[in-house]
């Protein structure tokens, strides 16, 4: 009867750590979790796109001795966008650095007013095609993703993305904790056993 109350214990502590297990793979698996990411790294190649555009014009324009002031000014949004790809990936200590990011709605602005950087002053007189039309695809793109950023952090989306991640990191490590756990019982009752074989065959 004590041995079949052990098998039915640790049946019982194999289920919970199974469930543990699944919970912490739902959680890293979270459908809303994955589709911000996807928007994050969405939001972070337009923001390169923006940093390669307005390194382009800044250097067509420092050529030209005429439009300093318009390739400065490159400079600046070529900076600001670098700031908007580093605050995308929600590094701790850019995130520590200027706290205001944490929240979507700031985010998304920041973003829009990149775009509108990179939108404006274009030189249509002496630009090629080619690097209007590269302006305006990063600039619009930028600017769709700021104001979804934008709407998002009104609707308090920001916050329920933290709030999933908590969760997600909270399951895992009660998963990992149970796993640990189950192995150093295992372990525990393995060395029990040997060491009552080794006083039985002592007998």
């Amino acid at each position: 009867m004590a041995r079949n109350g052990e098998v039915e214990e640790e049946e019982e502590e194999e289920n919970l750590v199974a469930t543990a297990t699944t919970t912490g793979t739902r959680a890293r698996t979270d459908p809303f979790l994955v589709t911000c990411k996807c928007f994050s790294v969405i939001t972070s190649l337009a923001a390169i796109l923006c940093i390669a555009v307005n390194v382009l014009s800044a250097v067509r324009s420092f050529k030209n001795a005429s439009d300093i002031f318009d390739g400065i000014f490159r400079c600046y949004a070529v900076v600001i966008a670098a700031f908007v790809v580093l605050a995308e990936t929600e590094w701790s200590f850019i995130i520590k650095f200027s706290q205001v990011l944490e929240y979507w709605a700031a985010r998304g602005m920041l973003q829009i007013f990149v775009g509108v950087m990179t939108r404006a002053f274009p030189d249509y007189t002496r630009a090629r095609e080619w690097i209007i039309l590269l302006q305006n695809i990063a600039s619009y793109l930028l600017l769709a993703c700021g104001f979804v950023y934008l709407i998002s952090g009104v609707l308090c989306i920001g916050f329920l993305k933290r709030a999933r991640q908590e969760q997600a990191i909270t399951a895992e490590q009660a998963a990992k904790i149970w796993r640990n756990w189950n192995g150093a019982k295992r372990n525990l009752n393995n060395y029990s056993l040997q060491k009552e074989f080794k006083l039985y065959l002592l007998k």
